[in-house]
Parts: C-alpha cells; sequence; structure tokens
C-alpha cells in the first residue's frame, strides 16, 4: 500500500522536528517544506536540511520569499530582539498586547498557504505544523482557531477543495508543553541535537537568552535532559 503524502513545514526548530517525526511515525511519505524567509537566524534552514535527510524525508525543499519587505518583526528587520524576558518561559499567560517584537506579521498564514500550494501539487490532503499555544511567545497565528479557520479557508479557496479534497491541517504539538514535546521527540528518535531555536545566533551558537532560547531550556529542564544540541557550545 502506497503511503499517503504529506507536506510538513519545517524550520530547522524543535516543534517542526518533532512534528515530522510524528507525521513519520503514522506513516505519512514526508516532503517538507522550509522558507528563507530573510530571518536573522537563517541557521536554521541548514539545520532543516540535515534533519530532512536524517528523517529520510520523500522530497524536502526550500522557498525564498523576503519578508523583509514588509518588515514589522525583529526577525526580519533592524529591530532588537528581546533578551531576559522575566515573565518569556510560560508565555502563555500573555495577553494580546504582549505579543513580542519578535512576531513575523503573517508569517504562519503564509507558510500554510505555500504549504497548500505545494500540496496540491503533490495531490496531498495533510498538512503538518509544529505551532504550540501552551509554551510559546503568544503569537496569535499559534493558535487552534487560527488554524481551524486556515484550514476552512484552504478547503474553500483551492481546486483541490472545490473538487472534493479535504485538507487537514496537524497540528500534533498545540496542546503539549515543552517538556512534553522534548519527551515525545526522544520516544519518536528524533535527532534533536540537530534542532536550533535561537532568534539570534552568533557564529558560537545560541544567545541563551532570547525567547526561545529560554523556552527550550525550561523544556530540557523540566523534561530532565540535557539539550544535546548545546553539547559543543558555551553559552
Amino acid at each position: 500500500m502506497t503511503a499517503r503524502p504529506a507536506v510538513i513545514l519545517l524550520s530547522g526548530g524543535l516543534d517542526s522536528a518533532v512534528s515530522l517525526g510524528v507525521a513519520r511515525r503514522d506513516g505519512f511519505a514526508c516532503h517538507t517544506l522550509s522558507v528563507d524567509y530573510g530571518q536573522r537566524h537563517r541557521v536554521e534552514l541548514a539545520a532543516a536540511a540535515k534533519i530532512a535527510h536524517a528523517c529520510g524525508v520523500a522530497s524536502h525543499r526550500t522557498i525564498a520569499l523576503d519578508l523583509r519587505a514588509v518588515g514589522g518583526s525583529a526577525l526580519t528587520g533592524d529591530i532588537a530582539v528581546p533578551k531576559d524576558r522575566a515573565h518569556a518561559p510560560g508565555a502563555h499567560h500573555h495577553e494580546a498586547s504582549d505579543i513580542p517584537i519578535t512576531y513575523v506579521p503573517a508569517r504562519n498564514m503564509t507558510m500554510l498557504s505555500l504549504a497548500a500550494g505545494l500540496a496540491e501539487v503533490l495531490g496531498a490532503d495533510d498538512l503538518f505544523i509544529g505551532v504550540n499555544a501552551i509554551d510559546y511567545s503568544g503569537y496569535p497565528d499559534c493558535r487552534p482557531a487560527f488554524i481551524r479557520a486556515f484550514e476552512h479557508a484552504a478547503n474553500l479557496g483551492t481546486k483541490r477543495g472545490v473538487e472534493g479534497g479535504q485538507f487537514r491541517v496537524h497540528t500534533p504539538l498545540i496542546e503539549r508543553t515543552k517538556a512534553d514535546i522534548i519527551r515525545l521527540g526522544v520516544e519518536l528518535g528524533v535527532d534533536l541535537s540537530l534542532t536550533t531555536s535561537c532568534y539570534d545566533p552568533s557564529p558560537r551558537g545560541p544567545c541563551g537568552h532570547c525567547d526561545s532560547c529560554l523556552i527550550r531550556a525550561r523544556g530540557f529542564a523540566d523534561a530532565g535532559l540535557p539539550d544535546p544540541a548545546l553539547a559543543s557550545f558555551h553559552l
């Protein structure tokens, strides 16, 4: 029996790598998609390629789409990345007004649209994205309501949807803590040492102080495990 194809958005980070592991476990033929959107942490693209290779995906591609032309984010413009925010870990308590400057306008909407387009070409109905609404930085496009709304729009606005296809956006990590995600990744045999999470890395490695680094560090601590990606770095 031929495995059903699925498109997995793969950033090179922890959550997307574990989402790929879930799709692989569930028997999908995995086609991974990364987006070079002008992010300051472009090291994640090389990480994504390594993860895709290690997982033996059916195909891996990177689409270039320069969101620096839109701006409005510390990840795509000359805006300082916030460091050592005391309330960053456990940021699910944020209110809408607390959305950090590392939010990239419409990023997940854009990436899911690209994934849906690729899925149409591949004859796939299943999309995977590693969004999380528990241990995250408070981004509005990581919430379940957005995912369901996008799924509905994709089924209304694509040839595949109109002709009887049914897009499903899988979010296997959306209600898991970071520690749970890490444990799941270990259980699935995902090489977490290949992943990168830092928003503001240097040639020495991750900064250890941005929201993403702090949330990742707390996740490994709560899981009672060392972070294998830090083995060769000294923060």
